[in-house]
């Protein structure tokens, strides 16, 4: 068995997987954020630790128990964001959060000065305030003798793994953002040297091998209750590992995860990076050295939802009745999802985006509102797709797929079937396939695949979804004019 690890924002799980994809229940234990003033998001190294530690063990009693042996543990989680430690692995001051807004002035600058482009066209990634970049010219500019404490500069997974194993390392998935020149797997210093931070270098581990296995270290063993010299792999992060435990195989395929945020990513066997077009997503290295994902990550998603839910009073189990009581359409009530006060950073960046419902009248009904934003959701979902060129199987995982009427508005406005797996816990999945493949053991990946739901698109529905798509695009267009208009 191997103990499978997603350490997610605010949610560490862990659960054991066997090589034909069976595995224990799956254990959990909550991390917090820290809200603080100027729009900081941060976390406890420590605490995130001890989270990893309560669901590990959990997850090797249930190995005890069936008298099964553990061969490795694999670990995932959250991405972007800024983890500083020192060369021990201990944390220099709270680690900054992918929900941080700190840095959106900085962004906003480079934005206008044109280097969020010039960025882009060199490693195919589009930067948002929570991301390293932004982050380490914030600091550079505000904390610098935090920097200077500092011995590297990373994120969740890699921080784990280092206080694990005492590797200075990082996957490349991670290190793709946004500085990586992902088809050489080599950080791009023109990129750093025009966002100011080229001296920064320093703080950057060199991206893992493809298939790396560390040491469990003999402390980290003793809390894990795990033996000493255990392999451990790092990554990819939740994002990549979620497309792989749903099955990504395929160039063209795709994958919907409907989170707190939505992720739309498309595997691909070439790095095209299109100069000319908006400097949002990311292009991310992955395990296969010959395929990577092209990502966009929005910042729409079931956060949205929650909050509106939470202020007409509905509780979550009422979501596919509301749903159902609401024609396609929702009555002539159309939204912009665009409701997370860092704005939007797929499948364009604009820090001002905000959400917006119309066509309300006095008959219009909860059900109603609830369908206009899914809906809008949907046709964000479409539009990063599009944008990604996705033109084989989509699968989809996360919250929001656990809804069937939510996941048949989105087969119907994508117009296609969708396949949701049997098993929520399909980042843990994906990262305990991968480190079966790095111990030489790799799983039937047809068998794995082989227990999923299919949303069938409705023909009917997918007809007048498409002339919708089509208002929700203009609609959008006036929305970042008038964002425009408003910031200026």
């Amino acid at each position: 068995m191997i103990v499978g690890v997603d350490v997610g924002t605010s949610v560490t799980k862990a659960r054991l997987i066997a090589r034909d994809g069976t595995g224990s229940p799956t254990h959990n234990a909550r991390s917090t954020l820290h809200y603080e003033s100027g729009a900081r998001v941060e976390q406890d190294l420590d605490e995130v630790i001890d989270t990893v530690v309560t669901v590990v063990r959990a997850a090797v009693a249930d190995a005890r128990k069936l008298g099964e042996p553990i061969e490795a543990l694999a670990i995932t989680g959250q991405g972007d964001g800024l983890w500083l430690r020192d060369g021990n692995g201990h944390a220099v001051g709270r680690q900054i959060s992918w929900l941080d807004g700190r840095a959106a002035p900085i962004l906003e600058q480079w934005a206008e000065t044109g280097i969020t482009t010039e960025v882009y066209r060199r490693t195919g990634s589009g930067m948002f305030p929570g991301s390293a970049g932004p982050l380490l010219a914030h600091l550079a500019e505000h904390e610098p003798e935090r920097l200077a404490r500092a011995d590297v500069a990373g994120y969740c997974v890699d921080a784990i793994v280092q206080r694990f194993t005492g590797a200075r390392t990082v996957d490349a998935s991670d290190a793709s953002l946004p500085f990586l020149d992902v088809p050489g797997r080599a950080y791009a210093a023109e990129a750093l040297e025009m966002c100011g931070i080229g001296e920064q270098r320093r703080l950057l581990a060199e991206p893992a091998a493809p298939g790396a296995l560390f040491a469990l270290g003999a402390e980290a063993a003793a809390l894990l209750d795990l033996p000493s010299g255990l392999p451990v792999t790092a990554g990819p992060f939740d994002i990549p590992a979620c497309g792989f435990g749903c099955g990504l195989s395929k160039p063209g395929d795709g994958n919907l995860i409907i989170g707190t945020t939505l992720a739309s990513q498309v595997l691909t066997e070439e790095v095209n990076i299109d100069p000319s077009a908006d400097p949002a997503g990311m292009w991310l290295a992955t395990p296969y050295p010959e395929k990577y994902l092209r990502v966009m990550p929005a910042m729409v998603g079931t956060a949205g939802l929650d909050w509106l839910l939470q202020v007409l009073r509905v509780q979550l189990d009422e979501l596919d009745t509301l749903l159902a009581a609401s024609p396609a359409g929702a009555n002539g009530v159309s939204a912009l999802p665009f409701l997370s006060p860092s704005g939007e950073r797929a499948p364009f960046v604009d820090a001002r985006a905000r959400g917006q419902l119309t066509g309300l009248s006095v008959s219009t009904a909860r059900a109603d509102l609830v369908r206009a934003l899914c809906e809008a959701v949907a046709f964000s979902a479409r539009h990063c797709l599009d944008t990604l060129g996705h033109a084989g199987e989509l699968s989809a995982c996360g919250g929001g797929a656990r809804s069937a009427q939510w996941s048949q508005i989105f087969a119907d406005v994508i117009g296609t079937d969708l396949h949701i797996p049997a098993d929520d816990s399909v980042g843990v999945r994906g990262a305990a396939q991968l480190a079966w493949e790095a111990l030489g053991d790799p799983v039937d990946a047809a068998g794995w695949r082989a227990e999923r739901t299919v949303v069938r698109a409705n023909p009917a529905n997918v007809e007048f979804y498409e002339r919708c798509f089509a208002g929700y695009h203009d609609t959008l267009d006036l929305a970042r004019t008038s964002w425009t208009q408003r910031s200026g």
